[in-house]
């Protein structure tokens, strides 16, 4: 099992940057063993796909939303996974989560496909 607390969600401008963290606490297999991902939900909405990485942090994806705004990092070593948020916009308010996969990655986009969630953290921009 794993338990993950996300942190640094807050409440900033348009245009300005954050960078949210996922600490994970492992118990019977290593941090290294999980795909993770980001989602959001935001009021009344169903919860989306933001990105994912792999096990080995090679491999990442984003939604079309995000790209080229957001970037996704782990560090196996610190069992720690980011989403550096740049240029960020009021529509990308919501409650963000992680998430983690103990499978093999085959469907990142879909929530249906992880298996331990935190409790989310909210981020909310202003126009």
């Amino acid at each position: 099992q794993v338990q993950l607390v996300e942190s640094g969600g807050g409440f900033v401008q348009a245009g300005g940057s954050l960078t949210l963290s996922c600490a994970a606490a492992v118990s019977d297999r290593p941090f290294d063993s999980y795909s993770m991902g980001w989602f959001r939900q935001a009021p009344g909405k169903e919860r989306e796909f933001v990105s994912g990485i792999s096990r080995s942090g090679r491999r990442t994806e984003f939604a079309d939303s995000v790209k080229g705004r957001f970037t996704i990092l782990r560090l196996n070593a610190k069992n720690t996974m980011y989403l550096q948020m740049n240029s960020l916009k009021p529509e990308d308010t919501a409650v963000y989560y992680c998430a983690a996969d103990v499978g093999l990655w085959q469907s990142p986009t879909s929530s249906q496909a992880y298996d331990y969630w935190g409790q989310g953290t909210q981020v909310t921009v202003s126009s």
